[in-house]
């Protein structure tokens, strides 16, 4: 008998809808599932699996940001490898992002970036 892997699962957090609806839609043609949450608040509230995931996370949102989840998930225990997606960071967000264990995408996404470094993290 031959178990089937489910695909891994990226789990997207961004305020804007379009472009978390665009980066959705990217991800599943591409063969990955993806959870997907507005806020903050709304993600850490969320049970996340403990592996074939990705967290991919935007820094500035309303309420907590990114980081501010990120700690909140490495304080739970949660080690999912993390990508933090930003315009314009400053040494501090960069310095913190580091610490976190999180790599740093600047935006605009222009081209396959962010889809490369996930697919580094998590191969089909």
């Amino acid at each position: 008998m031959t178990l089937i892997r489910p695909a891994p699962m990226v789990v997207l957090l961004d305020d804007d809808a379009a472009l978390r609806q665009a980066l959705t839609f990217s991800l599943e043609i591409e063969g990955y599932r993806v959870e997907s949450c507005a806020t903050g608040e709304e993600l850490v509230a969320q049970i996340l699996p403990d592996r074939d995931a990705c967290l991919v996370l935007d820094y500035r949102l309303e309420g907590m940001s990114g980081l501010d989840v990120l700690q909140t998930l490495r304080d739970r225990g949660v080690r999912l490898p993390a990508i933090l997606i930003t315009s314009n960071p400053a040494p501090a967000v960069r310095e913190r992002a580091s610490q976190l264990q999180a790599q740093l995408v600047e935006k605009p996404l222009l081209g396959d970036l962010l889809l490369g470094h996930i697919h580094r993290i998590l191969p089909l």
